[in-house]
């Protein structure tokens, strides 16, 4: 009995989708993700003539190799505000944060906005974290149906966590939060438009 309702009304979100005019939805790849090996995908909504609203995901589920890891689990919503019209030229964004994480392993040198990322060479670090930002972008129309999006994101995550002595071992050695200020979004999208 169920699925004699579900059906006509799948049938019924089906053709609304269909009639859709232009550039009302996009869905989305971040080339930089994806040149990370992280599974991405992100989709695109109009609101009301300069607005929009976008929710990007990502997944990144398996180990570099025994000594490092990069996995990771990533929701980013953000409502965007378009100077021309929406999916068109300069837009800023606001966007929100929250995931999972398993860093660990990963030989670099890097310190910026008071937070060592050198500290990933040699521990392994697992936890959580939420956060927000503003971001700026453009978008490049390719074709009719085809955009290139670029942004940039800047803002605040706070990182809950646990520490354990490398990224192969499973020896925990402490507890810790972090106070994160600086770049929360960076993005080379590859754009559909329905």
């Amino acid at each position: 009995m169920k699925l004699k309702f579900f059906i006509p009304l799948l049938f019924g979100m089906l053709l609304s989708f269909n009639s859709a005019k232009a550039q009302d939805v996009a869905i989305k790849t971040n080339l930089l993700y994806d040149a990370t090996a992280t599974v991405n995908l992100g989709v695109e909504v109009g609101l009301a003539p300069k607005w929009t609203l976008d929710i990007s995901g990502n997944l990144n589920a398996w180990n570099i190799d025994r000594d490092t890891k990069w996995r990771h689990w990533l929701a980013q919503p953000e409502a965007r505000y378009w100077f021309c019209e929406r999916f068109s030229r300069h837009f800023l964004g606001f966007h929100a944060l929250g995931g999972q994480y398993n860093f660990g392993g990963i030989k670099n040198n890097i310190s910026f906005f008071g937070t060592d990322f050198s500290k990933l060479s040699n521990s392994r670090y697992q936890g959580w974290t939420v956060g927000a930002g503003i971001a700026y972008g453009y978008a490049f129309i390719l074709g009719k149906h085809w955009n290139l999006e670029l942004e940039l994101g800047v803002g605040y995550a706070y990182l809950d966590y646990d520490i354990f002595d490398c990224a192969g071992c499973g020896r925990k050695v402490g507890s810790d939060t972090h106070h994160y200020f600086g770049p929360t979004k960076a993005a080379i999208n590859l754009v559909y438009l329905f």
